[in-house]
């Protein structure tokens, strides 16, 4: 499975608004949800007629991710740093809808307060342009000081202590996941011999370390029966009934209702 989060979060605003990103050196375009790759010069067949590689990516996040703006509202909130409250409001607003329908869709309250809304979502946006510009200011920075001479050790530990991308799917988001490459490094180098984990520790920041280990053995856009789950873990762990109940458990995975097929959470 490719590092598919990490390209979403390393993502500019506008590639992630459109769900994909074009990659030069390879000429081919990436879904920044699932990892599909469409390259560029070869013309695809999709429903009911052929395309360039742009437009059927763009066919392909419309037909199996839908929205984006849908995609992106529906994150873990402590993603999109919305409230319940904020998403329904914006739902709202992307639909059209003027303040009085909103007050009628609500079944009550008043015009002043979805103008509120509108006022402290506005407040939002113009933070974040400001915190955008600061890190990219920072991240410059940066890349100017590891381009100097001498600075080689500087880099190598910047890259250690560089945060190891959360999977979208995650169902809680805290200090378990502030996890650098160096810890992830070190973590793997203990539990892991040969490919395979000896056994599975009890704290719960390196059990998600090995998890992720352990999802990068299946690939982004494919269906799994339970059978086949199975033979992935008993590769890497022998008890593989406990970890596909975490892989659940901690949104790296998701199934149907009967268990009869699994596939990567995107």
């Amino acid at each position: 499975m490719k590092d598919i989060d990490k390209l979403f979060w390393d993502g500019s605003v506008k590639e992630v608004k459109q769900g994909y990103r074009f990659d030069k050196s390879k000429s081919e375009y990436l879904c920044l949800i699932c990892g599909e790759v469409y390259e560029e010069g070869v013309i695809y067949p999709q429903e009911d007629g052929l395309y360039s590689a742009k437009k059927a990516i763009e066919n392909h996040i419309s037909m199996q991710h839908g929205d984006m703006f849908n995609y992106l509202i529906s994150m873990n909130k402590k993603f999109t740093g919305l409230t319940d409250t904020q998403k329904e409001i914006l739902m709202y607003f992307y639909q059209g809808l003027s303040d009085k329908e909103i007050v009628k869709e609500q079944g009550g309250g008043s015009t002043s307060t979805i103008r509120n809304h509108r006022f402290k979502l506005k407040e939002k946006q113009r933070q974040s342009k400001l915190f955008l510009a600061l890190m990219n200011l920072l991240e410059e920075k940066n890349i100017k000081t590891s381009k100097e001479p001498n600075i080689k050790e500087t880099k190598r530990n910047n890259n250690k202590q560089e945060f190891v991308a959360i999977h979208k799917g995650a169902t809680m988001i805290d200090e378990r996941f502030a996890i650098t490459r160096e810890e992830k490094d070190k973590i793997l180098n203990r539990y892991v011999t040969n490919g395979k984990i000896e056994t599975l520790p009890s704290k719960e920041k390196r059990r998600i370390i090995l998890l992720q280990y352990i999802i990068e053995k299946f690939e982004s856009n494919q269906e799994y029966t339970e059978d086949e789950v199975n033979e992935v873990i008993k590769g890497i762990y022998d008890d593989y009934v406990t970890i596909r109940r975490y892989l659940i458990q901690y949104g790296f995975m998701d199934r149907k209702r009967d268990c009869s097929l699994y596939w990567l959470k995107v």
